[in-house]
């Protein structure tokens, strides 16, 4: 990892694999990410359920779609990643680049696979990230084995078992460390 830049995670869970990192500024529900004041990069786990493609059936708080375009805000203010599945319709909502493109901010999307950091399931994600080149990011593992796990399936040919609400709202602790190092080379807009 670089320096010792405190990297402030906004939007996780209480029982966060975050909390056991050095130099990490948690904001859980407790804590209410809303009133962070800012001051260094960030990384971002906003609530997808208002967004993800199972929306219709979710029942989100009133207030809780417009926690995903508070982080992107943020993201782009002081440098840091959103992360978000691969399905969320955040992206065109809030003007955030394709693949391969960037925006007036800087910013850009990588899609990456939490399986890679040992995530049970493959859980296809899409990561923004402003303040920091492609060129600078950390290593991403690929690994090519198949998941034994998934996140949900309706092919009846997919008989591997089902993750647990929790397993899919947690962030695998390897994928904890690699975004803490991604959003420390990170630097404010």
């Amino acid at each position: 990892m670089m320096g010792t830049t405190m990297i402030s995670v906004l939007f996780t869970r209480q029982d966060s694999n975050y909390k056991a990192l050095p130099d990490v500024d948690v904001w859980d529900v407790e804590r209410d990410a809303r009133t962070w004041p800012g001051g260094n990069p960030v990384v971002a786990h906003p609530p997808c359920r208002a967004w993800g493609r199972l929306r219709h059936f979710a029942k989100p708080r009133p207030d809780e779609k417009a926690l995903a375009l508070f982080a992107v805000d943020q993201v782009r203010k002081w440098g840091g990643v959103l992360e978000h599945p691969a399905s969320s319709t955040l992206w065109p909502a809030a003007g955030l680049p394709a693949p391969g493109q960037r925006d007036e901010f800087g910013g850009f999307t990588l899609g990456v696979n939490q399986h890679w950091w040992g995530h049970r399931a493959e859980k296809a994600t899409l990561l923004y990230i402003c303040g920091v080149d492609p060129r600078n990011i950390p290593p991403v593992p690929l690994r090519l084995d198949e998941p034994t796990h998934v996140v949900q399936s309706r092919k009846r040919s997919d008989h591997r078992p089902h993750i647990s609400k929790a397993e899919r709202e947690h962030t695998p602790p390897d994928f904890a460390v690699w975004l803490v190092d991604l959003a420390r080379r990170c630097r404010p807009s």
